[in-house]
């Protein structure tokens, strides 16, 4: 019998066990020192254990669509809404029709009630309309009648007016000239920027004596070719107050697409007499808030639109740049107001454009949100918003609680009848994988809006089962070995690589029933599918390298080595065969899979 090498290595599954287990140990202190850092040392929520805000949304009737509040178009809007609010699908906010001409929005606490309305209650119908004309936002008063050279009415007014101190003031006139431009300062929604855009001189008013109600009117811009009609309503068109601009922006943006509109700026500063609509919103295949530091522009949307969309755009773009300021503009109107009104110098092909100036993140994530996934086929108002409370949740989870402590006490009962000091193993990969699990939960609710509802917890509590099945099949692989004959190090080492198989094949059939649930099911089923899917994530994690490399280190303690009574591996106990011996001459037996 040849004497062994001197010198020969050990396996790399068994060489530096210590280290596996020490990076473990620092990924836990890593989560557990980022949960102090964010502040937030619990999970997030669902709304049925900690309430939230409920919303009653109503349908509106269409101008020229009276059928339009269908089942349809009821199931689209919920869907948009669904979307919306829960972003990657795990924030748990609930979104379902309720009879022909209603939806109820259940919002979690902890997020933000008005951003929430705002996303669910914007139809996101957006347009790009040439300018027609513009002025500055506050109300028009009605001119008088010119006065008329010869007469004796004339030579009245003419007095009258000439004792007009409006009209002496030297900064009136200047005023009303320079006010035709749109305010260049940047707003919360910002301006279209594209290498063909040039920014719209600016409009800051010249300081003057405030205008008494005889004041002239400011004439429309030079060659604005409007009907008087819509020049009058341009003119008692009053963008001051936020009611009042609400109320503009309903009117907007219930008019037919076809038909010119007068519109307000988002901030009130100026107000528009628009064309009809060049680029519907439904053109637009993909929009997205992106940082642009390249240009310094800050957070921008960039939009892409369709192959349609692209011509369409090009081609409304090619006609104003051939006209004067500021009719070589265009609105971009979002549910009747108008976000940016940039200057054309060419036209835009490539199909795609940005909005940029002045968003911070969060604006423009939202209207990327909005853009991204489609108008609304309906319009909505709120009807009624309400506080839900979490009495009936939290009964259910306490009760949920109880019934876990009891099936894990059985389960650790059962771990130390049975496998005794083996028990001490799976109750430490068990505690690993319960922090691992708490800590991952709890960051994932700031970072992607995770919220812990009953079915999640359930989803939770099943994985107790699916990791202790893992330690049973490695456990059982290991005196497997032992009652071939085999001392305990080399059966750990042998049974792993069998056990190590049919862990994996285990996990993936319950990672794929986790995925399969998430991606085909809505509201609260997905909680449960993800919470299922992290833990069998964790499950591998914690086998592979904690439950495996702490095995390897106590086979080399004599108190499981010598198979002691209460060790969990006595030979004696297991029926062991007598130790197997190797032939003269023969080979060394390979360790092979399953």
């Amino acid at each position: 019998m040849a004497a062994p090498k001197k010198g020969r290595r050990a396996p790399a599954s068994q060489g530096h066990p210590g280290r596996t287990l020490l990076l473990v140990l620092i990924a836990m202190a890593g989560l557990i020192g980022g949960m102090f850092y964010s502040g937030t040392m619990t999970p997030r929520l669902g709304i049925d254990l900690a309430g939230g805000t409920s919303f009653t949304l109503a349908a509106q009737n269409q101008p020229g669509k009276p059928n339009a509040i269908n089942e349809t178009n009821m199931n689209t809007a919920a869907g948009i809404m669904e979307r919306r609010v829960n972003g990657l699908g795990v924030s748990e906010a609930e979104v379902q029709t309720q009879g022909t001409d209603h939806i109820i929005v259940n919002i979690p606490k902890g997020t933000d009630a008005k951003q929430a309305r705002e996303q669910v209650g914007t139809t996101a119908k957006l347009g790009f309309r040439p300018v027609l004309t513009t002025t500055a936002g506050t109300k028009t008063p009605e001119p008088k009648p010119s006065p008329s050279k010869g007469g004796a009415n004339g030579k009245a007014k003419g007095d009258k007016a000439a004792g007009d101190p409006a009209k002496d003031q030297p900064g009136t006139q200047q005023k009303a000239s320079s006010s035709q431009s749109p305010d260049a300062k940047p707003t919360t929604q910002g301006r279209a920027v594209t290498d063909a855009l040039k920014k719209a001189p600016s409009a800051k008013p010249t300081p003057s004596a405030p205008a008494k109600p005889s004041a002239p009117a400011v004439p429309p811009t030079p060659g604005a070719d409007i009907p008087p009609a819509l020049q009058k309503q341009l003119n008692a068109l009053d963008c001051a107050s936020k009611q009042s601009r609400a109320t503009a922006g309903e009117k907007a943006a219930n008019s037919k697409p076809s038909d010119p509109i007068v519109a307000c700026k988002d901030d009130g500063t100026q107000k528009y007499a628009l064309g009809p609509v060049g680029v519907e919103g439904t053109d637009v295949s993909d929009a997205k808030a992106v940082f642009d530091s390249q240009q310094g522009q800050g957070w921008i949307v960039q939009m892409d639109f369709t192959s349609n969309g692209g011509k369409k755009f090009a081609d409304v773009t090619g006609k104003l740049a051939a006209k004067a300021p500021p009719q070589n503009q265009f609105g971009i109107v979002l549910d009747g107001a108008v976000v940016s009104a940039p200057s054309v110098s060419n036209a835009i092909n490539g199909g795609n454009a940005t909005i940029s100036g002045g968003f911070t993140q969060q604006t423009a994530e939202d209207l990327g949100n909005m853009l991204s996934y489609g108008s609304l086929p309906l319009s909505f108002k709120i009807d009624d918003e309400t506080t839900v409370t979490a009495a009936l949740g939290g009964e259910q989870l306490h009760a949920g609680l109880i019934a876990g402590a009891i099936g894990l006490a059985l389960v650790v009962i059962y771990l130390v009848a049975y496998y005794r000091g083996l028990a001490l193993v799976a109750l430490a990969s068990l505690f690993v994988s319960a922090i691992l699990t708490y800590t991952i939960m709890t960051l994932l609710g700031p970072t992607i809006g995770f919220a812990l509802n009953l079915p999640a917890v359930c989803g939770a509590i099943v994985a107790i089962g699916i990791t202790a099945d893992s330690f049973i099949v490695y456990f059982e692989r290991i005196r497997d070995e032992i009652r071939d004959g085999r001392t305990l190090r080399p059966a750990v080492e042998r049974g792993w690589p069998r056990a190590r198989r049919t862990i994996l094949v285990s996990d993936f059939v319950s990672f794929l029933a986790a995925a399969v649930l998430f991606i085909v099911t809505v509201g609260k089923v997905k909680g449960f599918a993800f919470t299922l899917g992290l833990t069998t994530v964790l499950d591998v994690v914690v086998v592979f390298y904690f439950t495996k490399p702490l095995m390897t280190m106590l086979a080399r303690r004599q108190f499981f080595a010598d198979g002691h009574s209460w060790s969990g591996l006595d030979p004696k106990r297991l029926g062991a065969k007598p130790p197997l011996r190797r032939r003269r001459g023969a080979a060394p037996t390979q360790t092979k899979e399953a």
